[in-house]
């Protein structure tokens, strides 16, 4: 047999070289479903601009709402992979009926602020609570105490102020601390005990004006998280626990009007 001529070997090489190899299948985002306290909407969404989850693969699906009805749902198996309450009371009951995955954790102090509208001729900043007393003010929106960690604070702080009994028929209750934020905001309320974070809110502060309440006027709000047993994927959802608990989540939890507990 003759041997191949140098052209027609390196010929064949290159027509091995040139088969088309199929692209590799772009792996889809690693989805977490994050059930989220409703004060913690704007921060969330600073947090996630600081360090987008989308850069390690993973795509946060946020559902914003109150702690106690989200401790209501995941109880009776509601499919969340984490948990960020307002109150860290009920990671820790859930934590205690072995539904979670890994330790509870504390992510942030919640504040308490009196918002008003800008056409508000109240003086808050010298009456603060007791501007609520004031015979223009005759709806004043709170989360509901029965469920909402704020709603529960903001009884408190009246209660210590002393306007309590002056205060409770004005009382107008939304589901969470957010809609208390958008009873005031839209006029069905003329005044409102907000989160101070989304009192800091930019939809929120050029609206209106707010004070903050004492931090002693009401019992320590802490906020706590758990990584849930019923997780489909563990390791996603404890790479956003740690994005929240790292140097750039603190940083936007604070600028966003929280304290934060000791790391």
């Amino acid at each position: 047999m003759r041997p191949a001529l140098p052209g027609l070997v390196l010929a064949a090489s290159l027509a091995t070289s040139l088969v088309p190899v199929p692209a590799r299948a772009e792996e889809p985002p690693r989805e977490v479903r994050v059930a989220a306290a409703s004060d913690l909407k704007f921060a969330l969404e600073a947090v996630f601009a600081a360090t987008p989850p989308s850069a390690a693969g993973i795509r946060p699906v946020v559902i914003h709402g109150s702690s106690g009805s989200f401790f209501a749902m995941i109880e009776n198996g509601a499919p969340f992979d984490l948990f960020l309450s307002a109150d860290a009371d009920y990671p820790r009951r859930l934590a205690a009926k072995g539904l979670s995955d890994g330790p509870v954790f504390l992510y942030a102090v919640g504040r308490l602020a009196v918002w008003v509208p800008s056409s508000s001729r109240l003086d808050l900043e010298s009456l603060g609570l007791r501007a609520l007393l004031d015979p223009s003010i005759r709806k004043v929106a709170i989360a509901n105490p029965r469920h909402a960690p704020y709603g529960r604070a903001a009884e408190a702080a009246l209660r210590t102020a002393g306007v309590w009994e002056g205060v409770r028929e004005k009382l107008v209750l939304g589901e969470n601390v957010a809609q208390a934020a958008q009873f005031v905001r839209s006029g069905a309320a003329d005044a409102g005990l907000i989160a101070l974070s989304t009192a800091l809110s930019g939809p929120m502060r050029s609206a209106g004006r707010h004070v903050e309440v004492p931090a002693g006027a009401h019992p320590r709000m802490d906020q706590g998280g758990i990584v849930l047993r019923s997780a489909r994927d563990p390791a996603a959802a404890r790479a956003l626990r740690d994005l929240l608990l790292g140097p750039s989540g603190r940083a936007a939890l604070k600028a966003n009007g929280f304290f934060l507990p000791a790391p």
